[in-house]
């Protein structure tokens, strides 16, 4: 199978990740729950793990890195775990339900929120910073379209919005492809998916957050620190982790993102050069109607002008073994945005360690079509 869905989850996993992985369940303890060698030696790990995402993403230190389940875990904390009633938020039509259900889910305890739309076909910072008032707590923007791979101006957005809003980014597009520096960028609280551009498994994910949020609790439990409490512990990272860790998906976080950090610049100059290839073709093709700009994602959208997204997604994988995907890519208010609400786009997303192998045979496939 050609696998071009990587935008969903990646699927090249390097050997050192593979390695990482095997290794931590030849040799597996519970980190943090036991004074014995090997528990000692897995919660050394996890440090080192949080130690290196903060650093690779300019965070506020180790304390401040929570591991989770998935990037969509990590929002809601990110986003439950500090909006309160009588709270304002802003986001954008550019985001993922990850962001959209919980902001809409929080209006029941009288939270409000609004959704700043594209301006010329882009995302516009001064749009998102004049849905700003008064009791505006949160904006919240994604790294990166997972529909059409755009890259909101962060930076832009962060110097519009006055200083006493929180900046809350969902990394999980982002995250490996382009530089996402915190302290830089003035990012209050990162949400990253480890199993698309940091190459790690699913189940690998982290919310890092600024001395700025104190989140509340979504999951409580056992966390291996004042057991003798009935409350959750009042210092992070233990307040936010409640339950077991996943040992072999923070080893697997570990080493994508070493290499992550060796190679991310060359990762997104390959994607660009794909992308940009892949637009070149399907703009030549009278059939089909592309939705993307050349970016270092590796995301390209794209319709056929009679047959629906998902018609043409189920075709290449039964006739040609190309692994694409079809649909609202659970972002719906994009594509209505883009005009393409309900049917969706066709979206081919590339690995940083794909060629123009891949982008041939897509090609060749959807010109037989």
């Amino acid at each position: 199978m050609i696998y071009l869905d990587n935008a969903a989850t990646g699927g090249f996993k390097p050997a050192s990740v593979q390695s990482a992985v095997l290794a931590s369940m030849k040799s597996c303890a519970n980190a943090g729950r036991s004074g014995h060698r090997l528990s000692l030696a897995c919660a050394e790990h996890v440090l080192a793990c949080r130690n290196l995402l903060s650093e690779l993403f300019s965070g506020y230190g180790y304390e401040r890195v929570v591991f989770t389940r998935s990037c969509t875990e990590a929002l809601n904390i990110a986003l439950c775990g500090t909006l309160k009633a009588g709270d304002h938020a802003v986001t954008t039509c550019l985001e993922h339900n990850s962001v959209l259900r919980p902001l809409e889910a929080l209006k029941e305890r009288g939270v409000e929120y609004d959704v700043a739309p594209l301006e010329n076909g882009k995302l516009d910072p001064k749009t998102v910073a004049g849905l700003v008032k008064e009791n505006t707590r949160v904006v919240a923007v994604t790294s990166a379209s997972n529909v059409t791979g755009e890259i909101p101006d962060l930076a832009a957005i962060r110097k519009l919005i006055p200083a006493h809003v929180l900046l809350v980014v969902d990394g999980a597009q982002g995250a490996g492809h382009i530089k996402l520096r915190m302290k830089e960028t003035g990012i209050d609280a990162l949400a990253i998916a480890g199993h698309k551009g940091l190459h790690a498994l699913q189940g690998a994910a982290a919310l890092l957050f600024s001395e700025r949020m104190d989140p509340s609790p979504l999951l409580f439990g056992g966390t291996g620190s004042e057991s003798y409490s009935l409350d959750m512990p009042s210092f992070y990272p233990d307040r936010l982790e409640a339950g077991t860790l996943s040992y072999p998906a923070i080893c697997s976080l570990f080493e994508g993102a070493l290499v992550v950090k060796a190679r991310m610049r060359e990762g997104a100059e390959n994607l660009l050069h794909l992308t940009a290839a892949v637009r070149s073709a399907l703009s030549a093709m009278p059939d089909f109607e592309p939705f993307f700009s050349p970016n270092p994602c590796g995301i390209a959208v794209f319709r056929h002008k009679k047959y629906p997204s998902e018609t043409v997604a189920g075709m290449l994988s039964d006739r040609f073994d190309i692994a694409v995907r079809g649909g609202l890519h659970c972002a719906p208010l994009i594509h209505r945005a883009l005009g393409t609400f309900p049917d969706g786009l066709v979206r081919a997303s590339f690995s940083p360690f794909q060629s123009m192998r891949e982008v041939n045979a897509l090609i060749g496939a959807l010109r037989k079509l």
